[in-house]
């Protein structure tokens, strides 16, 4: 009777009377997530994708493990006791806003229909490298696997979890129990967007069963440029507004700042496929000969002058308040008196 392998990366059935010390390939190491690329302690291979990291194949080879991983210990869930002791150990002082000068009356704000400029972007060697790098490693994933329809023996089913490997084309036929959302990763506790059910140890989020039924996928389907949401903060000095844009190994081919006095338009295309957009109504006057994009490995930095050297309140400009009209002031007065009747 077969069972199940727990090795970490493994997930296959096997007989426990015939264990042979390499049949199985797995991970050792722990899961790693950080600045968004996935991957495993005891290797060095890592991905953006989580498909892409549940596929990677493990760096060592051992026997299978039939024995289950212990469930995690649960927190103990405070009182509403320990909570009001909590409240009263927290600081009691007074907080104090304060707020960036005004603009002066004198300084005229040009119209935001003025023709965009394209600014001009300086390249970093750092990024130049990366990018590099990452044309290489695509040369050489592009000749592992061919262009061809055939898929091959062992190829993990791409649908979120699932295990399933194709054995032939009769594995075709079987039904794909799968999670059609997204992993989340929380304060903490691990679940699937789709079903929710929350777990903190990751043996045991990678072990749920799927909670749609389907067709395997073996091959993942390239859906292009995927627009992306993208941290980006600021921060200004006496004469400049820098904006800065976590975007990793940006694609400068393809990536522009357009801009006039009063208005930004950013466009990154960034980690192959991604693709980020912004439009800024600035909240001062930049001198747009005088700006700048200076490109990174790691961000991206719009480097603005200002036209005056002032301080700026906040990056962007609100949009402005429109005032009641006055019929629908004495609606509201005779709305009111109605009431009162």
């Amino acid at each position: 009777m077969s069972v199940l392998c727990y090795n970490k990366g493994c997930g296959q059935r096997f007989d426990p009377e015939n264990n042979p010390d390499d049949a199985c390939t797995h991970h050792p190491g722990v899961p790693v997530f950080h600045d968004a690329l996935k991957g495993w302690s005891c290797c060095k291979r890592r991905t953006t994708d989580f498909s892409d990291f549940l596929s990677i194949a493990g760096c060592t080879k051992g026997p299978h493990n039939k024995e289950k991983p212990p469930e995690p210990v649960k927190p103990d869930v405070k009182t509403s006791g320990e909570k009001k002791e909590l409240e009263a150990q927290k600081p009691k002082f007074n907080e104090y806003i304060i707020s960036a000068p005004k603009p002066q009356e004198a300084i005229n704000r040009p119209s935001p229909d003025e023709p965009m400029v394209r600014l001009q972007h300086k390249v970093s060697a750092s990024l130049k490298q990366a990018l590099e790098k990452l044309k290489v490693s695509e040369n050489i994933t592009e000749k592992k696997e061919e262009d061809g329809d055939e898929v091959k023996i062992g190829t993990s089913c791409k649908n979120g979890g699932c295990t399933k490997t194709f054995e032939g084309p009769s594995t075709d036929s079987d039904v794909c129990s799968y999670h059609s959302g997204v992993p989340i990763f929380h304060e903490g506790m691990k679940y699937w967007s789709c079903c929710k059910r929350k777990t903190s140890d990751f043996n045991t989020f990678l072990s749920q069963e799927g909670c749609t039924k389907g067709t395997h996928l073996w091959r993942k389907k390239d859906a292009g440029k995927k627009m992306v949401p993208c941290r980006f903060d600021w921060h200004q000095t006496g004469t400049q507004v820098i904006i800065s844009i976590y975007a990793k190994n940006a694609v400068p081919e393809l990536s522009y700042v357009d801009a006039n006095s009063t208005t930004l338009n950013i466009h990154i295309i960034f980690d192959g496929e991604k693709e980020f957009q912004q439009n800024i109504s600035l909240w001062g006057v930049i001198d747009v000969a005088k700006s700048v994009v200076n490109m990174m490995a790691a961000k991206i930095e719009v480097a603005m002058k200002k036209a005056e050297p002032m301080s700026w309140a906040r990056l962007d400009l609100p949009p402005p308040v429109i005032p009641p009209k006055e019929n629908d002031k004495k609606k509201e007065e005779a709305d009111s008196d109605d009431e009162d009747e």
